[in-house]
C-alpha cells in the first residue's frame, strides 16, 4: 500500500480557478479516470480526473476553494507501490525537450525565423480513441483574432464534449467544417493565419511540454520507467445509489469472471418493483469476479464485485508518440501523463468538460447524463455558480416535466381529453358564418378538465329509480310558515340531503375513495355532502360537513348559505373540499332522467330530475302520486351493482317516508 496525492493538472494557464463541486468523499474507492472536482472560470468548466486507482483517505480541497495548477486535491491509497510523479518526471532523458519542440508544425518554425505571416491548417487532435465525433459550435466567426488556448471549434462524442483551442495567436481565416460535421483525428477543421509575434507562443509551449513526461519522452526512457504504469489496483465495487430503493434483486450478471470490460459497459442488472437498472463499470479493467449471486437482494453500498483496473496502461503508452503534431493542443492535459498510468491523459482529453456550448452552460456529466435522459439543455435552467446547468437542475426539470404530463394542461384535458385519445380536428367555424370568441372563466376550464379526468378513469354505471315524495311535499308545506318563522326556506334539498347522509351511514360501502396506491379502499368515518351549484362563473360544488349530524333547519340554512356564497363568488378552497358524495339538482329546470358524472375522487353521485305526478299501482287501483325521478351513478372500481341496489332501496324508503329519518 502507498499513499499518494492527487493535485491539480495543468488548466490552460488559469489561476485561482473557482472549486464547484467535489464528487466523492472520504473512504469512497475511485478508479483512473474519474471525476474527483470541477473547476469553473469565467469562460468554461471543467471536471477535473483521477490520475490513480484506490481509496480516497483524506480530501484537501472543498467546494468554494480556489484552485491552481498542482494545488492539492486529495490523498488515494493505492496498491501496488506506486510511484509519485516526480520520479517519473525526472526519468526523462534530458533532450526530451528538443522533441517537443519539434512536434510544433514546421510551417511555424519556418514562419519564426522569416518573421513574416502565414496560413496554416488546423488538424484535430487526439480524440482519445473516439472516431466520428460531431462538431457541435464554432465558437469565432472567420476574420476573429484569436488568442493561444481560446476555444475554436467543440465536439461532442457520445460520452463527452470538449473545446479545441487555438494553438497560438492568430487570426481564423476560414473553417473547413460545418455544425453538425463528422470528424475525426487529423481532420483539418480551420486555417488559422499567424504571425512573427503570434509565432512566439510555440517555444513556449516546449517548456512547459518538457515538464511532463512527453510521448517521445516515453519512448525513450529506460524500461523500468513504465513499471509504474504498468501497476495495476484491485478494487471492491460498491452499489451506487438506487435512487432510495433498497432490497433490489440481481437479475443478471452481464459478463463472466476474467472479461476485460470498459468504461461504461454494464457488469450487473438490478430490478426493484418499479424499475430494472444496469450497473455500468467506473472504468476499463478486468472483472476478477462477483460478490453476488442471480436472486441476491442488495441494496446502496454492498459489495458485488472486484474489479482491476488499469492493467492496460502498458499497451497504451506508446500512442502519444504516434501523434507527435498536435502536441501544442494537447498541452493542456499534458500533466495528467505525470500519472502511473501515463496513457490515461488521451481519454482525459476526451472528458474535458465545455460550458456555454451552444448557448448552454454545462459541463460534459451534465450533458451527458441531458443526452440520456432527452432533456433539451436549452429549455433547463440552471441554478449552479453564473447560471451553471447541474446534474440536480436536471433530475428536477424531468421530475417537473412528469408532473405537468400527469396533470395534463387543463386547455389539452377540454379539448384533446388526453389518454392518448386523437384531438378533435381543428375547424375554422368562421366560414360557416359570423362567429364571436369568448374567453373561458378559470372555473369553466378547471370544471371541463375534471370532468374530462372523472370520465376517463371512472367506468360509471348509472341506475335509475323514482322515489314517492308525496308525503314529504305535504309535510313540508304544513312546515312552510313555521320555517319562515325560524327564518329558514324549506326546499326539498335539505330532506334529499339528510336521507342521503343517512343512507350513507347505512351502507357504508358508498361512503369510500379509492387510495392512490391502488391498493386500498379508504373508508370514510364522516359524511359531507357536496352540493353542485349553477352560477354565473361555472359549475361549483361546496360541501356541506356533518350532515348525518344535523337537523333539517340546520341543513336547509347552511346549504342555503353555502349556494350564494357559490353565486357570488365568495366560496374559500376549504368550502369545497373533503365531499363524500354529491347532490346534482335539475328538478327546477326540467327533465325526466340524466346521466351525471362521478365527482372524483368520490364514487358516487345523485342525479335529481323534475317531480311528476304519476299514476302508481297501490294494489288495488291506481293513484295519482308525485313521483321524483333519481338517477345514482358511481364507480365501479369500488362499487358493484348489489351495492348500488341496496343504497338506492334505502334512499327511496327515506324519501318517501321521512319518518325513517328518525330510526
Amino acid at each position: 500500500m502507498s499513499k499518494i496525492t492527487v493535485t491539480v493538472p495543468d488548466i490552460g494557464g488559469a489561476e485561482e480557478v473557482d472549486v464547484i463541486d467535489v464528487a466523492v468523499k472520504v473512504g469512497d474507492i475511485i478508479a483512473v479516470d474519474q471525476d474527483l472536482i470541477t473547476l469553473e472560470t469565467d469562460k468554461a468548466s471543467m471536471d477535473v480526473p483521477s490520475s490513480h486507482a484506490g481509496k480516497v483517505v483524506e480530501i484537501l480541497i472543498k467546494v468554494g476553494d480556489k484552485a491552481n495548477e498542482g494545488t492539492a486535491i486529495l490523498v488515494v491509497e493505492t496498491e501496488g507501490g506506486a510511484a509519485e510523479p516526480a520520479p517519473a518526471a525526472a526519468a526523462a532523458p534530458a533532450p526530451a525537450a528538443a522533441p517537443a519542440a519539434a512536434a510544433a508544425p514546421a510551417p511555424v518554425a519556418a514562419l519564426a525565423a522569416a518573421g513574416g505571416t502565414q496560413a496554416i491548417e488546423l488538424k484535430v487532435p487526439d480524440l482519445g480513441g473516439a472516431d466520428e465525433v460531431t462538431v457541435i459550435e464554432l465558437c469565432v466567426a472567420p476574420g476573429t483574432k484569436v488568442s493561444a488556448e481560446e476555444s475554436l471549434v467543440v465536439l461532442e462524442s457520445d460520452k463527452a464534449s470538449m473545446d479545441i483551442p487555438a494553438p497560438q495567436d492568430g487570426v481564423i481565416v476560414s473553417f473547413k467544417v460545418a455544425v453538425g460535421a463528422k470528424v475525426k483525428e487529423g481532420d483539418v477543421y480551420a486555417v488559422i493565419e499567424v504571425g512573427a509575434s503570434a509565432s512566439a507562443a510555440v517555444p513556449a509551449a516546449a517548456p512547459a511540454a518538457a515538464a511532463a513526461p512527453a510521448a517521445p519522452a516515453l519512448v525513450a526512457a529506460p524500461a523500468p520507467a513504465a513499471a509504474p504504469a504498468a501497476a495495476a489496483a484491485e478494487v471492491e465495487l460498491p452499489l451506487p445509489d438506487l435512487g432510495g430503493v433498497d432490497g433490489v434483486t440481481v437479475i443478471e450478471l452481464c459478463v463472466a469472471p476474467g472479461t476485460a470490460v470498459k468504461a461504461e459497459e454494464s457488469l450487473i442488472v438490478l430490478e426493484s418493483d418499479k424499475a430494472s437498472m444496469d450497473v455500468p463499470a467506473p472504468a476499463d479493467g478486468v472483472l476478477i469476479g462477483f460478490k453476488v449471486k442471480l436472486g441476491d437482494k442488495v441494496s446502496q453500498g454492498d459489495i458485488y464485485a472486484v474489479f482491476r483496473t488499469g492493467g492496460a496502461a502498458p499497451a497504451a503508452a506508446p500512442a502519444p508518440a504516434a501523434a507527435p503534431a498536435p502536441a501544442p493542443v494537447a498541452a493542456a492535459p499534458a500533466p495528467v501523463a505525470a500519472a502511473p498510468a501515463p496513457a490515461a491523459a488521451a481519454p482525459a482529453a476526451a472528458e474535458e468538460p465545455v460550458g456555454n456550448v451552444s448557448g448552454v452552460y454545462a459541463g460534459p456529466s451534465s450533458r451527458r447524463m441531458a443526452r440520456q435522459l432527452g432533456v433539451d439543455l436549452s429549455k433547463v435552467k440552471g441554478t449552479g455558480i453564473r447560471g451553471r446547468i447541474t446534474k440536480d437542475d436536471i433530475r428536477a426539470y424531468v421530475k417537473s416535466a412528469l408532473e405537468r404530463a400527469e396533470k395534463a394542461p387543463v386547455a389539452a384535458a377540454a379539448v384533446t381529453g388526453g389518454s392518448g385519445i386523437p384531438p378533435i380536428p381543428a375547424v375554422d367555424f368562421a366560414q360557416f358564418g359570423e362567429i364571436e370568441m369568448v374567453k373561458m372563466s378559470k372555473i369553466k376550464k378547471v370544471t371541463a378538465a375534471n370532468m374530462t379526468r372523472a370520465w376517463l378513469n371512472v367506468p360509471h354505471v348509472t341506475q335509475f329509480d323514482d322515489a314517492d315524495i308525496t308525503d314529504l311535499e305535504a309535510f313540508r308545506a304544513s312546515m312552510k310558515a313555521e320555517s319562515e318563522k325560524a327564518g329558514v326556506k324549506l326546499t326539498p334539498l335539505p330532506f334529499l340531503i339528510k336521507a342521503v347522509a343517512m343512507a350513507l351511514r347505512a351502507e357504508p360501502s358508498f361512503n369510500v375513495s379509492l387510495h392512490h396506491d391502488g391498493e386500498h379502499i379508504v373508508q370514510k368515518n364522516y359524511v359531507h355532502i357536496g352540493i353542485a351549484c349553477d352560477t354565473p362563473n361555472g359549475l361549483m360544488v361546496p360541501v356541506l360537513r356533518d350532515a348525518d349530524k344535523k337537523g333539517i333547519y340546520q341543513i336547509a340554512k347552511e346549504a342555503n348559505e353555502l349556494i350564494k356564497a357559490a353565486r357570488d363568488g365568495k366560496l374559500k378552497p376549504r368550502d369545497m373540499q373533503g365531499g363524500c358524495f354529491t347532490i346534482s339538482s335539475l328538478g327546477a329546470m326540467g327533465g325526466n332522467g340524466f346521466t351525471p358524472i362521478v365527482n372524483a375522487p368520490e364514487v358516487a353521485i345523485l342525479g335529481v330530475s323534475r317531480a311528476q305526478m304519476k299514476p302508481v299501482w297501490n294494489g288495488k287501483e291506481f293513484v295519482p302520486r308525485n313521483m321524483l325521478p333519481l338517477a345514482v351513478s358511481y364507480d365501479h372500481r369500488a362499487i358493484n351493482g348489489a351495492d348500488c341496489g341496496r343504497f338506492f332501496t334505502t334512499l327511496v324508503a327515506l324519501i318517501g317516508d321521512i319518518r325513517r329519518i328518525l330510526l
